[in-house]
């Protein structure tokens, strides 16, 4: 297990510059700064937290380009997750805009949106959710995800959580940024207060979608 020291700077910086050189040769060429600035130091935070939280999957860093016009063959940003109930996971995410942390529930499948709704227009589980939610943004993080325009059929639009039956997905998240401390171990206290705060979150997915 690698200490974890900080997340430098220049791997913000890394993510900037490949907006503008997506592509293999700039990559090649670069490769081995993003293992020192990039992957090696979330590998080392991930570890330092899965006491806590889990063993965390970093995604690889070349995008699917099969069914898309975008062609540029890397991701613009570094990845990695902790799944602790399907398709719901704690996340962590270093791109040119600097760190994000996020948690909740990301994939709209048929099946956990079903059970989904049926949580969210029970009385005691929907205002257990609606409380969570509160809470989070109280605290400062934004919470969002993949929403109808309108209420689901099946619900009226005068529902009482006729917002939350809207979502196909929930999440929280907070942007960081690239501040001082991203350097410094003190990332890791940051993330760590961050997945707690999601914590409520996650286990209402846990009880409901699992």
């Amino acid at each position: 297990m690698t200490e974890f020291r900080g997340i430098p700077l220049a791997g913000a910086d890394f993510f900037a510059e490949l907006r503008f050189n997506n592509d293999k040769p700039w990559w090649t060429a670069n490769k081995a700064r993003w293992e020192r600035d990039v992957r090696g130091p979330l590998t080392a935070l991930c570890e330092a937290l899965a006491p806590q939280f889990g063993d965390a999957k970093l995604f690889r860093p070349f995008r699917d380009v099969r069914f898309s016009n975008d062609k540029s063959p890397y991701k613009d940003h570094q990845g990695a997750v902790v799944i602790v109930a399907p398709a719901t996971g704690y996340y962590l995410q270093l791109g040119a805009e600097g760190l994000m942390t996020g948690g909740g529930w990301y994939d709209p499948m048929p099946e956990l949106v079903t059970r989904y709704r049926a949580a969210v227009d029970a009385d005691a589980s929907g205002a257990a959710l609606v409380g969570i939610v509160a809470e989070l943004e109280a605290a400062g993080f934004e919470v969002g995800g993949d929403t109808l325009k309108t209420a689901p059929r099946g619900f009226t639009a005068d529902h009482p959580r006729a917002a939350l039956l809207r979502h196909k997905s929930l999440r929280a998240s907070r942007q960081h940024g690239a501040p001082e401390w991203l350097a410094t171990p003190e990332a890791y206290d940051r993330v760590k207060a961050d997945w707690r705060a999601y914590g409520p979150l996650l286990d209402w997915f846990r009880t409901h979608l699992g």
